[in-house]
């Protein structure tokens, strides 16, 4: 039971991290500085990728299009 919980943190973690990265490329690199869509660095964007990985990540930046149409 200890052990899936550390494996389950530790995937969460892995996860969390991945996803942070992801979003601090694609706002620094792939994103021009004008656009309005960047994601922040935040707890809620940090357990959205965390929780959820990449298509998390994915959901973050779907969410920030669709409140500027």
């Amino acid at each position: 039971m200890k052990k899936k919980l550390i494996s389950a943190a530790a995937h969460f973690v892995i996860r969390a991290v991945v996803g942070m990265a992801l979003i601090f490329f694609i706002d620094q690199y792939v994103i021009p500085p004008e656009a309005s869509i960047n994601v922040g660095l935040n707890a809620v964007s940090f357990l959205t990728s965390g929780t959820l990985g990449i298509p998390g990540v994915g959901l973050l930046y779907g969410i920030m299009c669709y409140q500027i149409l």
